[in-house]
């Protein structure tokens, strides 16, 4: 499909840091919606309270939706591991 490169890169650029350069952890949603215009405001609002101060350490998805199913728009945070496990 034409654009996709360019696309993929656009996203991979915004997308931040990558699993390894994060350490061990996981990603945590704390918010999803089908309301694109809620997901957007909700990580504006995260972003300005400070709750995320490393903008590497959250992660916003936009899960394509298909006839059947709506998009879904994701906004996960990664927790890290503890350090003694």
């Amino acid at each position: 499909m034409p654009g996709q490169r360019r696309r993929r890169r656009s996203l991979e650029r915004q997308r931040g840091a990558s699993a390894d350069e994060l350490g061990p952890g996981r990603w945590t949603v704390v918010y999803e919606t089908t309301d694109g215009t809620q997901w957007r405001t909700r990580a504006r609002r995260l972003i300005a309270e400070h709750e995320v101060r490393d903008p590497s350490m959250f992660r916003l998805d936009q899960l394509c939706g298909r006839t059947v199913l709506p998009t879904t728009y994701r906004l996960s945070v990664f927790v890290p591991d503890a350090p003694g496990r």
